[in-house]
């Protein structure tokens, strides 16, 4: 059912114990993905077969698009095995374009001066949560972290929330979720999390998503009070 676009979209932080976000379009900006798959490994995979850049994109896009929602398409294991391409060194070599979103390290640290528990959940392989956290120190700001690839099942399936409550003691209603993705939003919604936001703009080089069933906004920090404080 979709939720009250009419709700104020900040926060009732005495409501919440634990804050659960994604990882890329959330905190992290995801142009470095964006131009990863649509521009680089493209590029990268059409060189090595006498492909324009343009060709390329079009031989991909299916098998793309055959994956998607599923656990092999995070997994740059997988990826390497299907294109011939060593996935983690082209992602280490372009790992200069990975950034924090505007705002994310404030929403972080004020939702750590609330004293709320800040559990990391992204569809992200290991061998990129390493190399981003690597870039951007991410994972220090946690006190857990779980990938669909440890627990089974891509954030988009009932079964990664089934495999997180029994990984992570958290109160699904009185927990807030925070990730780009309408698909992950509606089975975190499924799965009974209390407090659901969407963003919408997970790529500062692109146009804001238009969401329509969840409370949206453009970036973390917007869930923020008056003069940045959480509101209450």
């Amino acid at each position: 059912m979709p939720m009250n676009l009419s709700a104020p979209h900040h926060l009732q932080w005495q409501d919440i114990d634990h804050v659960l976000l994604d990882l890329d379009g959330t905190l992290l900006d995801l142009d470095f993905d964006n131009h990863f798959w649509q521009v680089l490994v493209p590029q990268t995979w059409g060189r090595d077969r006498g492909l324009d850049a343009a060709a390329a994109r079009a031989a991909l896009q299916p098998r793309f698009d055959a994956c998607a929602g599923t656990l092999p398409w995070y997994s740059t294991e997988y990826w390497s095995r299907e294109l011939g391409l060593d996935i983690a060194s082209l992602k280490r070599a372009d790992a200069h374009r990975i950034r924090w979103l505007p705002g994310a390290r404030e929403f972080l640290a004020a939702a750590r001066a609330r004293r709320k528990r800040l559990v990391l959940l992204t569809n992200a392989h290991p061998q990129a949560l390493a190399i981003k956290h690597e870039r951007t120190g991410v994972l220090a700001h946690f006190d857990a972290s779980f990938s669909s690839h440890s627990l089974g099942a891509p954030k988009e399936d009932a079964r990664f929330w089934r495999a997180l409550a029994g990984a992570e003691n958290f109160d699904a209603a009185r927990s807030l979720f925070v990730d780009d993705s309408a698909a992950v939003l509606r089975a975190a919604q499924a799965a009974g999390i209390g407090h659901i936001r969407a963003i919408r703009r997970p790529d500062s080089a692109r146009a804001a998503h238009a969401h329509e069933e969840f409370t949206a906004v453009d970036a973390l920090v917007d869930l923020l009070g008056p003069a940045g404080g959480p509101a209450r």
